[in-house]
């Protein structure tokens, strides 16, 4: 069973790009590294044909997973977005209880996910702790080396 994902309009292009670049410039590339390495002889013994053919096995391998990502992809309108509770595409601001550091995070889907952004995906132990939440609550997540409380301060989308 396939997973549906959410995914900006931004992103879910980025996808499609990155897609059609593999499609239609790494994958002929992989195939022409092929044949140069089949014409230098005997394929037993060819290091050359045996890394050629393993590049083009991940290479479609990758493929096939983008594929099925973008036929489950769905566009999120972030008009229709109830910004009373944390939902995927919400900008959530939190107070570290432990700290008392603030921090803002935007939950997105995992593939869009990039920490030096603040986005962070909704699969994560921190986005599932907050999924949910509304202003006021705390959201307890468990780390490593115990507890973090974050209490939400403020959700805009």
């Amino acid at each position: 069973m396939s997973k549906i994902a959410y995914y900006t309009k931004e992103g879910l292009e980025k996808l499609r790009k990155e897609l059609n670049e593999l499609k239609d410039v790494e994958r002929p590339k992989a195939s022409q590294a092929i044949a140069e390495a089949r014409d230098k002889g005997d394929l037993s013994e060819n290091a050359e044909y045996d890394a050629a053919k393993e590049a083009q096995g991940l290479l479609e391998m990758r493929i096939s997973k983008l594929e099925q990502i973008v036929a489950n992809a769905r566009i999120i309108d972030e008009s229709q977005l109830d910004t009373s509770k944390v939902l995927v595409l919400s900008t959530v601001k939190l107070l570290n209880k432990m700290n008392k550091q603030h921090m803002t995070f935007t939950l997105v889907a995992e593939s869009e996910a990039d920490l030096k952004t603040n986005k962070i995906s909704v699969n994560s132990p921190i986005g599932k702790g907050l999924l949910g939440k509304t202003v006021g609550d705390v959201a307890e997540i468990k780390v490593p080396n115990g507890v973090l409380e974050l209490e939400v301060i403020e959700i805009t989308r």
